[in-house]
């Protein structure tokens, strides 16, 4: 089903309407759908590297907008949904705890969901069900997520083919260490 999924995702990139087709996958990607719209937006940027930022726009803010609606599904849901998932594991005592913990730490969550390969997804939906506060969680959303679809956008525009392997395949593993790195920085200007 994945694999199909896929293909779809990547036939799309060649429809004459692939930037709706893109704005499309990448607000349901925020919120249920599990291909990221880097894999469409990739294709659309070689084949046109003229639009690469205008493309790179389009993805930030429907992925951004996606994420309001899994910010809703959260916040929405839970007592239908999330809520009897705890009960059923005996984890409704730790709600509160883990709502605390999860907020304590929000804009850091979003920010590294937005920009490495966790699913994005869960933290938005996380973030609508422990509460966080909008304004955090869209203004970390559009920091994070601009951040990875305008750095895919330079790159293949600036070094075109060559550099999409590099992308497709290494781009998570290096926005994961720049987050690490920047992370240690911020935690040795404050302990050290």
């Amino acid at each position: 089903m994945i694999k199909r999924l896929y293909d779809w995702t990547m036939s799309l990139s060649a429809h004459p309407n692939a930037l709706w087709a893109l704005a499309f996958v990448a607000f349901i990607e925020s919120s249920v759908f599990p291909i990221p719209p880097d894999l469409l937006m990739i294709p659309m940027i070689i084949a046109m590297p003229h639009r690469a930022f205008l493309i790179a726009g389009v993805c930030l803010a429907a992925s951004v907008l996606g994420g309001l609606l899994g910010y809703a599904i959260g916040a929405l849901a839970f007592d239908w949904l999330g809520r009897p998932i705890l009960e059923a594991l005996g984890k409704t005592d730790r709600i509160a705890e883990f709502n605390q913990r999860f907020n304590d730490m929000g804009f850091w969550a979003v920010l590294v969901a937005g920009i490495t390969p966790f699913p994005y997804k869960v933290i938005t939906i996380m973030s609508g069900w422990t509460g966080m506060p909008l304004m955090t969680f869209i203004v970390t959303s559009i920091i994070a997520r601009g951040i990875r679809f305008f750095i895919i956008a330079g790159l293949l525009w600036k070094f075109g083919e060559p550099v999409r392997d590099f992308i497709e395949k290494r781009l998570g593993l290096v926005f994961t260490l720049f987050v690490v790195v920047l992370l240690a920085g911020f935690f040795a200007v404050k302990y050290i």
